[in-house]
């Protein structure tokens, strides 16, 4: 069965779209119903970042239209950010830099979600674009779900292949996330979206980083 809205293959067992989340062989040719406009019962925390985890595209149109979601998001930043915090401490970690690494995430968090939400409805906007910078932060948090198995990384031999192999995870997640928040019909578009923001965070990060050392050499010489 093909998508009536963006004409995506899926099978006739399927109620959603895995492509852009409509509803199949409801809705007429040309327009887009979004399967949770509708208010649905609560979903608890730890069921949506197994969704969001397993790039459930249902998930991600429920936080995004889901206000009450946005603590949630923040939740599953903080609690990433301790599993990452907890994986580096095998490897030369401190607890001060677990309770820094906490902060840096929430910070870095809201910059993501203000980069995708300013370059999707700008740059790479669509007739269809419809968001907000509250639908990407949930959309967006969520999409770190996967980084909780970072909490693994003080395996021995295994710490560098953990934090890899989750960080793809997490730029698959985070492209679905900024598909479905911006009402993208193409997935390349949101992966467009989520390489310019992420050059963008890499660029910002090396320069703070580059002054931080730059102040920490010239207190250390003085």
């Amino acid at each position: 069965m093909d998508c009536p809205a963006c004409g995506h293959e899926s099978s006739s067992e399927e109620e959603f779209c895995g492509n852009c989340g409509s509803r199949l062989g409801a809705n007429p040719a040309g327009s887009t119903y979004r399967p949770f406009d509708a208010p649905s019962p609560a979903t608890s925390m730890v069921d949506r970042m197994f969704g969001a985890a397993r790039l459930n595209v249902s998930t991600y149109e429920e936080v995004e239209t889901d206000s009450g979601a946005t603590l949630q998001a923040m939740w599953v930043v903080v609690i990433v950010s301790v599993a990452s915090g907890i994986g580096l401490l095998g490897t030369g970690g401190s607890f001060s830099g677990l309770i820094i690494g906490v902060v840096l995430g929430v910070v870095q968090w809201a910059i993501w979600a203000f980069l995708t939400y300013w370059i999707g409805t700008g740059i790479l906007r669509t007739p269809e674009t419809h968001a907000t910078w509250g639908e990407l932060a949930r959309t967006t948090g969520f999409a770190q779900s996967p980084g909780v198995l970072r909490v693994l990384g003080f395996i021995p031999g295994f710490g560098s292949v953990i934090f890899f192999g989750v960080a793809l995870w997490q730029f698959a997640a985070m492209v679905i996330a900024v598909r479905q928040a911006l009402d993208y019909r193409s997935t390349w578009r949101a992966v467009g979206v989520v390489a310019i923001a992420s050059i963008v965070v890499f660029a910002v990060a090396s320069i703070l980083l580059a002054v931080g050392f730059a102040l920490a050499g010239s207190t250390a010489n003085g």
